[in-house]
């Protein structure tokens, strides 16, 4: 693995003084940002083993940061990267996401009062409509639509209007 040289300039290392010393920021920037102190060889430049020690981090994420700083900047190197979108990765969709509220609106099971998650999941495995499903994909595929009885926005299964008991005043 080679190991990247961290040299950073007097406004870069105040702007990371300034960002460390407040303490106001996500947890894994303020950390990035102690690892380019440490790591900074003008200010004595730490071995790896010692910024391990002292931050509590892998020797791996020492290495990441270092190379991110000298090969794509101070701002590269601190802020998270944002992941990207995974459309491949959503499991169910479309008619089969359809055909899940339809069986989660149905009647359960013999001897079952209502549909779990785990029921759901395997009765799209018996039916064939997926090879294998976590009870997490199913819960996140429900959670789009707004089925809960309760809502006042359109959804899988709209609210019942509920007649009044009270007949109120009559003058």
């Amino acid at each position: 693995m080679d190991k990247y040289g961290v040299t950073l300039m007097a406004e870069e290392r105040a702007a990371l003084e300034q960002l460390v010393s407040a303490g106001r920021a996500a947890a894994r920037k303020l950390t990035h940002a102690r690892i380019l102190l440490l790591a900074d060889t003008h200010g004595g430049g730490s071995h790896d083993e010692d910024i391990v020690l002292a931050l509590g981090t892998s020797p791996r994420t020492i290495a990441r940061v270092r190379q991110h700083f000298v090969t794509q900047g101070l701002q590269v190197a601190v802020d998270r990267k944002s992941q990207p979108s995974r459309p491949d990765k959503i499991k169910i969709k479309g008619n089969l996401e359809q055909r899940l509220i339809s069986l989660a609106c149905s009647d359960p099971p013999q001897g079952r009062c209502h549909w779990t998650l785990q029921l759901l999941a395997d009765e799209m495995v018996v039916l064939g409509l997926v090879d294998a499903v976590s009870t997490e994909t199913v819960r996140q595929a429900l959670k789009k639509t707004t089925s809960s009885p309760g809502s006042s926005r359109p959804g899988a299964s709209r609210p019942r209007s509920m007649p009044r008991t009270s007949g109120g005043w009559k003058t």
